[in-house]
């Protein structure tokens, strides 16, 4: 029996199939979309050769994992009725961490986090009817948590349904959580709430620029509309993907809801400034929140100058701002006991973050298929 995870090709997904291949024995069922067999292998070759050499990819690709080529939006997940078959035949828990994080369009969200998770859940479904299913896993976000300021938030109290959300993502991650709780309600199940993922704490090199160009863009402002004390939540790719695999692995977790952040230990503005400025050997940033209105105001004006760098900063920004100034943490002692350590603090990884980043003009250095592998693959 498998453990069948969606989003394997994402950049959380990727981190998540590396620690179960390289950390545990179960075959993996893995939903990718692609034209044939030959462009599923490569898409998967692209997402972990981050963290896999091609003859141990190779090796897992052979031995652990079935590729099932379909689309998450479509009706049965756009298999054929055998494949699905198999799928649900051989799957015996889930890990659903497959979503669209594009802020910006209602469609895409409702589309790839709504329609998608409920293919999900009719896997599920179907899996539990026939054989049982261990347990499924989903993958939320902390934006569940809706508009806030100035808090500190615990699992159990974070959804407010007649509080606003930010955008279309916050909105549809919300009701994710709520049909898997209410169309799978004796299946076990572990809700993760990662907050702002950003790098990997044992690496400089990233496959995720979004966010990185984000800080870029802020870090090259000599003026900030923030309050120095306040905190952003930021955690480690790696931290997350550790988090989720032991728990889901897990027999039974202690809970079924858990905040991936770094909870009240997370930095403020001041202490992350200070530790680029030092690393970049230039001078610190002036604060100054009351220009917080202008700053929006200005980053909505750069924001339309399409094709250019700074354009593609500011339309990040524009994204980010409102989880820029929030001041909410989550905590996180749930997860921190579960696994016996802390997430490291992104002052600890952030410079050589963003100097791969920027050497690298956003961008992995991605290999191509060995052409050896690729004609024995046939």
């Amino acid at each position: 029996m498998a453990i069948f995870l969606t989003g394997s090709t994402g950049y959380i997904g990727a981190h998540v199939v590396a620690e179960l291949l390289e950390r545990h024995a179960e075959p993996l069922n893995l939903l990718v979309r692609a034209r044939d067999a030959r462009e599923a292998e490569q898409r998967l070759w692209r997402a972990l050769q981050l963290h896999l050499d091609f003859p141990r990819f190779h090796d897992y690709l052979r031995s652990r994992i079935a590729v099932f080529r379909g689309d998450l939006t479509e009706a049965g997940l756009g298999l054929a009725a055998a494949d699905y078959r198999r799928l649900v035949e051989s799957t015996n828990s889930i890990i659903h961490v497959a979503a669209s994080l594009n802020r910006r369009s209602e469609r895409s969200c409702l589309n790839v986090n709504l329609r998608g998770t409920l293919e999900v859940i009719k896997v599920a479904r179907q899996a539990q009817d026939q054989h049982g299913l261990r347990r499924i896993s989903h993958v939320s976000t902390v934006a569940v948590a809706g508009q806030r300021q100035n808090e500190r938030m615990e699992e159990d109290r974070a959804i407010d349904w007649e509080r606003g959300d930010y955008d279309p993502y916050a909105r549809t991650k919300k009701f994710c959580e709520h049909m898997i709780r209410e169309l799978l309600p004796e299946v076990p199940r572990t809700i993760f709430r990662p907050s702002i993922v950003l790098g990997d704490s044992r690496r400089a090199e990233t496959t995720q620029f979004d966010m990185v160009r984000a800080f870029v863009f802020l870090a090259g402002l000599p003026i900030l509309p923030f309050r120095p004390t306040d905190q952003i939540d930021i955690v480690p790719v790696d931290f997350v993907a550790e988090s989720i695999v032991a728990l889901h692995q897990k027999e039974k977790p202690a809970h079924d809801i858990y905040h991936l952040s770094s909870g009240t230990a997370s930095q403020t503005y001041q202490e992350l400034t200070d530790t680029l400025a030092d690393a970049q050997r230039r001078g610190r940033p002036f604060y100054a929140p009351g220009l917080e209105s202008p700053f929006r105001w200005t980053v909505d004006r750069l924001a339309d100058w399409r094709g250019t760098a700074v354009g593609h900063g500011a339309s990040l920004l524009k994204v980010f701002f409102p989880y820029l100034v929030w001041n909410t943490v989550f905590d996180n002692a749930r997860v921190v006991t579960e696994l016996g350590r802390k997430p490291k603090p992104f002052s600890a990884y952030a410079y050589p973050l963003l100097k791969f980043s920027t050497d690298h003009r956003f961008s992995y250095p991605y290999l191509d298929w060995p052409r050896t592998a690729g004609d024995a693959t046939g």
